[in-house]
């Protein structure tokens, strides 16, 4: 499949498959959406809630490893230790990698982003002292971790290329993926989307969405 790097609102950014018309992150700001909806609506929000030091968090395609670097650098502002899994079928080129523009968006030292793609999978690798990243590559079918995250990113491709990825299959395998009172995020906001995450126990909050879209959804593991 064609594979394109697309320059997005935000000066940041995304990969772009043109057959699909879909991309890795928003075309209205790569950064903007990544930083809205995983760090400000999901990490943060479960910080302010909860005072654990030590966080586990699981995100549903590492893809570009954008969510893993803006989370990196909330890790040493938020004083938290961060254990991340990654989960992802079909890891981008080193090429790709390398036309990411995100540490000079931010400010940051290239190594520290391209550190994240030069580990190994399958292992758990220390990228920081408060940031320890263990990137697998399976399917999300395939997860079989449960009461093990506080946090779940779920930032698969779209409900409508890929609409098997966001089915009640899948979110029961997300529920039991996290511990009690666990948080996932998405900028997902699909009808459809919703009620498979109601279905299977979420408590589902549609909420303002990142620049270009109007909502996303939070849903929380909450007690049956």
């Amino acid at each position: 499949m064609k594979r394109e790097i697309l320059i997005t609102a935000d000066g940041s950014v995304t990969i772009h498959m043109p057959d699909w018309d879909e991309q890795y992150h928003s075309k209205h700001g790569a950064i903007q959406e990544s930083k809205h909806v995983f760090i400000q609506t999901g990490l943060r929000h479960y910080c302010e809630l909860y005072d654990a030091q030590d966080l586990a968090i699981l995100e549903i395609g590492f893809g570009t490893g954008l969510n893993a670097f803006l989370t990196s650098l909330e890790a040493e502002t938020l004083k938290r230790t961060i254990c991340y899994d990654g989960i992802e079928a079909y890891p981008i080129s080193l090429e790709e990698v390398q036309a990411l523009n995100y540490p000079e968006m931010l400010g940051i030292a290239e190594t520290s982003f391209f550190k994240l793609h030069e580990v190994s999978w399958e292992v758990s690798e220390e990228i920081t002292p408060s940031f320890i990243l263990h990137k697998k590559q399976k399917f999300f079918k395939n997860i079989t971790k449960t009461n093990a995250y506080h946090l779940i990113y779920f930032d698969a491709f779209g409900a409508r290329v890929q609409p098997e990825l966001w089915t009640e299959e899948i979110f029961k395998i997300m529920y039991a993926a996290l511990k009690q009172d666990g948080v996932l995020v998405t900028y997902a906001a699909k009808g459809s989307v919703r009620r498979a995450m109601q279905a299977v126990g979420f408590k589902v909050e549609r909420l303002p969405g990142p620049p270009g879209k109007r909502e996303m959804l939070r849903a929380t593991k909450t007690a049956n």
